[in-house]
């Protein structure tokens, strides 16, 4: 199968690293700066398994002429709309476009612009990003991939695609149960980025204050609430997970949009607390936290952009 990797950034540019180290027939759609810089430097990982580089293949929007069996979006959410644009090309009858970003309410926006049966379920765990070479450097040791089918079936198409990926550096999994999954890491990322966007702060740093804990799991339970109303009860095993994770004294966790506001770069705000907080309006369900969490955020939000002009 043919595979295209939109961006070539954190996301899409380490499992698409994986994949052309494995031999995979891999494409990376990229802008014009990226693409001269992979073309003078490869695309270089920088892993806690081992460092590697590739020489990948490189397309620019323009020169996309035809379709491709896979599509692998790996954008940020605020990106989505121009990669869009620049992908339909790219869009055949039997296209599956596999996109990991963060959140859902990016399904909506692909099924929207083109059509349900293409669009597969996914998430990618993965701690990642660019560091000023523009390598892409892995942080920690995970590195999975999930995806399915919306409606819950393991179809043929899921289960090549699940061939397909498995190569060294991608633990795969095709899940009858994506949209429960999704849901799970949309709850535990939006009280990742909730918690520490609103303290400034690492879980570990959270956890050494007054009422640091009782306020992490404060917000933990109004975004499990909403998840559970939505259908999506959170399953033992993820509370469980999510209990460990946020109760690790001295962890340096912090979530990537309080990188972004670190570093003054644009965050995914809107498509994590502000959609978060929109289901739980709809829902007639209250969350404090989470609301003040979002509005944080969006008050650094307006900042930034003043400071752009």
């Amino acid at each position: 199968m043919r595979v295209l990797v939109i961006g070539a950034g954190a996301l899409g540019g380490y499992y698409g690293a994986c994949l052309v180290r494995a031999g995979r027939d891999v494409t990376f759609l990229v802008r014009p700066a990226r693409a001269e810089q992979l073309r003078r430097n490869g695309l270089q990982v920088v892993s806690p398994h081992g460092d590697f580089a590739v020489r990948p293949k490189i397309l620019l929007a323009s020169d996309l002429r035809e379709p491709f069996d896979v599509v692998l979006v790996g954008v940020k959410a605020y990106s989505l709309d121009d990669a869009m644009s620049q992908f339909a090309a790219a869009i055949g009858p039997n296209t599956m476009i596999l996109p990991i970003l963060n959140g859902l309410k990016h399904l909506d926006a692909l099924t929207t612009r083109f059509g349900a049966a293409r669009v597969l379920g996914g998430l990618a765990n993965v701690s990642a990003g660019l560091d000023a070479d523009s390598r892409v450097v892995q942080f920690m040791a995970n590195q999975t991939i999930v995806f399915g089918e919306i409606d819950g079936t393991l179809s043929e198409r899921a289960l090549a695609l699940e061939t397909l990926l498995q190569v060294p550096g991608i633990d795969v999994r095709a899940s009858e149960a994506i949209m429960q999954d999704m849901w799970e890491k949309f709850v535990q990322l939006s009280t990742l980025a909730g918690i520490t966007c609103l303290m400034r702060a690492s879980i570990g740093d959270i956890l050494a204050v007054p009422n640091g804990e009782q306020s992490i799991f404060r917000l933990f339970a109004e975004c499990c609430t909403v998840a559970t109303a939505s259908g999506f009860e959170p399953r033992a095993p993820f509370i469980e997970f999510d209990r460990k994770l946020f109760t690790t004294l001295d962890s340096p966790l912090k979530a990537s949009m309080l990188r972004d506001i670190e570093r003054g770069s644009i965050t995914e705000a809107d498509h994590i607390l502000g959609d978060m907080a929109n289901r739980a309006r709809t829902l007639s369900i209250d969350t404090p936290l989470l609301d003040l969490a979002r509005a944080h955020v969006a008050a650094y939000e307006i900042g930034r952009r003043r400071a752009e002009g």
